[in-house]
């Protein structure tokens, strides 16, 4: 072989090295993130989601790659979408979105880890066997939603003291809702609170309820905790500006919307925990050796703008407990 041939050759093997390792890298894993609407309405969650990632050194097109799929608040398609994740066979499944993702993914896979965010009781649901030791491939972040029912219409008698009917808005749909009823029909009943229940899943539902609470002379609204009216955030709040009905919402995004008041958990900062106990389980752990985060951090917030809209003087005692007053 002569000196120019074998300076050649050489040359090509040495630059067929980098190729070949570069071929020989491990893929990076796979979250699959199964959400119950859509991910335009879930934009601010999934930032902190995103950010809990990051915490724990994962960065989205990084060092991990998220497979999503989206329900469009259509609960009954979450079976499938689950399903589909676990023939993926992604590294955990990430279930956002309320209780519905979450019992879609328990009950897709046994053996595949899987990171919950939800609304109501995570041992009721059958998605853990306790808080403290989850027992089996599901933990998550409560974020106790479901349960605030009561509170939101204390609050709102307060706002409201004159409303001889308040209309209570549910999603029958949602695995929450029986409790949610049972919660507002309870403090209803210690307070001498006449109540009328409306329900709804799609957009036309939720004109039909409008319709039905004029109808029937309701004085106020509770808007009850359920991703479907989390995702029509901005539509809910124009409908209750338009039948001049002062509403509680169940989290601050409501109120920054334009919506009257709104009380419960911080959702971006339990997107965070989820985030962070993805990370984790990527690094090994194992979701029964994680306990579920029960979420701590309650908001109330008012927006004296839509208060002064409905013509309402917002007591000086609720302005001093809220937590953020929006002028």
């Amino acid at each position: 072989m002569r000196r120019r041939e074998f300076i050649t050759l050489l040359g090509g093997t040495v630059t067929a090295w980098p190729l070949a390792a570069r071929a020989q890298q491990p893929a990076l894993p796979v979250i699959g993130l199964l959400g119950s609407t859509s991910p335009a309405a879930w934009a601010p969650y999934l930032m902190a989601f995103r950010q809990g990632l990051r915490e724990a050194g994962y960065v989205e097109g990084q060092n991990v790659t998220i497979e999503y799929r989206w329900a469009a608040s259509d609960y009954t398609r979450l079976p499938t979408l689950a399903a589909d994740l676990v023939r993926r066979h992604v590294a955990v499944i990430v279930a956002v979105g309320g209780s519905a993702s979450a019992s879609a993914a328990k009950a897709a896979t046994t053996t595949l880890p899987i990171v919950f965010s939800t609304g109501g009781d995570p041992v009721t649901l059958g998605l853990v066997t306790s808080l403290n030791r989850p027992g089996g491939n599901a933990t998550g972040v409560s974020v106790l939603l479901a349960e605030m029912e009561g509170k939101r219409l204390g609050l709102l008698r307060d706002m409201v003291p004159a409303a001889h009917l308040i209309a209570v808005l549910l999603n029958p749909h949602s695995p929450v809702s029986a409790s949610e009823l049972k919660d507002v029909q309870q403090a209803a009943r210690a307070v001498g609170q006449q109540i009328h229940i409306l329900n709804a899943s799609s957009e036309y539902g939720l004109d039909a309820a409008f319709a039905s609470l004029v109808q029937a002379g309701a004085g106020a609204l509770l808007v009850g905790s359920d991703p479907f009216f989390n995702s029509r955030r901005e539509y809910l709040v124009s409908l209750a500006a338009r039948a001049r009905i002062p509403a509680i919402y169940e989290s601050r995004e409501f109120t920054v919307a334009g919506g009257l008041m709104s009380y419960g958990t911080n959702l971006a900062n339990g997107y965070r925990q989820v985030g962070l106990y993805a990370g984790r389980i990527l690094k090994g752990e194992k979701p029964q050796d994680l306990p579920v985060v029960q979420s701590s951090k309650f908001e109330f917030a008012i927006n004296l703008k839509a208060a002064k809209a409905l013509g309402l003087d917002v007591p000086l005692r609720l302005q001093q407990l809220a937590d953020e007053v929006i002028e």
